[in-house]
């Protein structure tokens, strides 16, 4: 299956891809890791992104585009992937058709505004291994440490409450606009997020046809 994944930042499509990517024996092609491990590197496009991710925005087209291209062109592709934040503006989608890459199906994983400000705002990371936390839902067992490595928990600047808000907002008025690009093509589908994790999993099988 050649699957992309959309829905708001923090709306569970990182590990609604780990679960498919395990199902269906595909590799999950996420941007936003990419840029993420790029920013850490310190590499050009990474040092190019960290403005635009910081301040809430869409990193521009022609910094996504060459790299989801050249990676989807490796061997291990060719069998289906998952794709987690990409495309996020319908010129993206338009550029991903125009290149030839097929697409099976495109899941629209559905949040609302003010569960996505509370997960999202209450999310921490180990700065020294990258562990990831949460206040609420999943709090480090050694309080402000992490529970693997004892480094510090810290808060990523694209999520403190007003960038949260702004992501939101940028969500809705630029990657919202490929739902309809998709349904056209006949290739969305839909799932509601759920409060636990196993019923939203259960929903994401049950849109894509998954079902035992």
């Amino acid at each position: 299956m050649k699957l992309i994944l959309l829905g708001p930042p923090g709306a569970g499509k990182g590990t609604q891809a780990e679960i498919l990517s395990q199902k269906l024996g595909i590799d999950t092609i996420s941007t936003g890791v990419m840029l993420r491990t790029a920013i850490r590197e310190g590499t050009e496009l990474g040092l190019k992104a960290q403005g635009y991710i910081n301040a809430g925005e869409l990193v521009p087209d022609e910094l996504v585009v060459g790299i989801v291209k050249e990676r989807l062109s490796q061997d291990d592709c060719k069998k289906g992937f998952i794709l987690d934040g990409f495309p996020r503006t319908t010129a993206q989608a338009e550029a991903l058709t125009a290149s030839g890459v097929e697409i099976d199906k495109v899941l629209s994983l559905e949040v609302s505004d003010e569960a996505i400000i509370e997960r999202l705002s209450g999310r921490r990371e180990c700065k020294a291994c990258g562990t990831p936390y949460h206040v609420v839902y999943k709090p480090s067992s050694a309080g402000d440490k992490c529970s693997v490595c004892g480094g510090e928990l810290i808060q990523r600047a694209d999520d403190n409450e007003a960038t949260v808000k702004n992501r939101i907002h940028v969500y809705h008025e630029q990657t919202e606009p490929i739902k309809e690009y998709y349904k056209e093509k006949g290739k969305l589908v839909i799932a509601y997020g759920q409060e636990e994790l196993a019923d939203t999993t259960r929903e994401v099988a049950k849109a894509l046809g998954l079902e035992a």
